[in-house]
């Protein structure tokens, strides 16, 4: 069996029975855990000691885990699960909007995180390799859209445009073909696997996250079209 290097996970909540217990199964799963009780502490962290992927509370003391998921996306496209109450729907969507990958809910079970996790690490590293269906070299472009998949690397009329994960798997899906409609369920399963439930609502978010970030670089921005009731379709300039 070939060893490989340790993938990094921080563990950011106030709630220390959580920490411990979360820290113990993905060290028995072999990951490497680094842990912080909140929002201050977890940014200087990180900051110093980069990770592979971070599990944020929503709220924690000295900064919430908004306020951490914006300064983390100000510099990094760092994977990010949210951990949230079942009454924090719209902060769930609001982590969503910022930029966070995924979000579970309290109480979760163990298992359930650690299976996220993993699809989420899986996703990181395919959005970082070369792809069936891109050139050589990981290289995808159409028109003013250039994705590089080997550099994790999406530029719009040769500016950046900085995406996490799952908004850039969810921008090659759509580039791919162009003019053919992707509905929900399918970028789901492109961004997510068909490991992991996700509702409409968040590639919606995602979406709209997309675009946004794609109009600070060019107002005229319309590529993503919606078609209601029915999905989304990547048209070329």
């Amino acid at each position: 069996m070939v060893e490989r290097t340790k993938q990094t996970i921080a563990l950011v909540d106030d709630d220390r029975n959580i920490l411990t217990s979360v820290q113990m199964t993905l060290e028995a799963e072999g990951f490497h855990v680094r842990t912080y009780t909140d929002g201050e502490s977890a940014l200087q962290g990180l900051t110093a000691y980069p990770v592979d992927l971070a599990v944020l509370d929503i709220k924690m003391p000295r900064m919430d885990g908004m306020e951490l998921l914006q300064r983390l996306r100000a510099r990094s496209h760092l994977p990010v699960i949210f951990l949230s109450s079942k009454d924090e729907e719209v902060d769930q969507l609001m982590g969503l909007r910022l930029g966070a990958d995924d979000y579970i809910t309290k109480p979760f079970s163990q298992r359930l995180l650690l299976e996220r996790i993993r699809a989420l690490l899986r996703r990181n590293e395919a959005s970082r390799a070369e792809a069936s269906g891109t050139p050589v070299g990981g290289a995808l472009t159409r028109g003013s859209l250039s994705l590089d998949e080997l550099r994790h690397k999406c530029t719009w009329n040769g500016q950046d445009v900085p995406l996490t994960v799952t908004e850039f798997l969810l921008v090659k899906t759509l580039a791919l073909r162009p003019g053919l409609v992707k509905s929900r369920d399918q970028l789901i399963d492109a961004a997510y696997g068909d490991t992991v439930y996700v509702d409409d609502r968040t590639i919606d978010s995602h979406i709209k996250r997309v675009r946004k970030k794609f109009r600070q670089v060019d107002d005229n921005f319309n590529q993503i079209e919606t078609l209601y009731g029915i999905g989304y379709r990547y048209r070329e300039d």
